[in-house]
């Protein structure tokens, strides 16, 4: 047969990726960072503001996060997130999305029979 058919099937595609996201509390008065790992559609590791440290998801991801939470400098750089990445981008986007918001009015509502 072919050289190929002894190779179980799959895409030959493989995803790694990272998302970064912004948890806004009360506005801006509590504000958390996570950046998440995924690889494959399974996220394996993430790092969490609250926690300021990553946290393993997977036995991989445990691993990793041991090597990352003993990088000193890597770790000011992830805590610092909040600061640099979520209150700056906050402040960018609030005039296009927060202050934009339009009060609901029960004339709004649309049904659907």
């Amino acid at each position: 047969g072919h050289p190929l058919t002894c190779v179980p099937a799959h895409s030959g595609v493989f995803q790694e990726m990272g998302k970064s996201e912004c948890h806004f509390i009360n506005s801006t008065n509590r504000v958390r960072f996570v950046h998440r790992r995924i690889y494959n559609r399974e996220q394996y590791v993430h790092f969490n503001s609250d926690v300021g440290e990553y946290v393993g998801d997977t036995p991989h991801g445990e691993i990793q996060a041991r090597y990352w939470n003993s990088q000193p400098a890597l770790m000011e750089y992830k805590r610092a997130a909040v600061d640099r990445y979520c209150q700056h981008n906050y402040k960018l986007d609030a005039p296009f999305t927060v202050e934009r918001r339009v009060p609901h009015s029960p004339s709004q509502s649309v049904t659907i029979h």
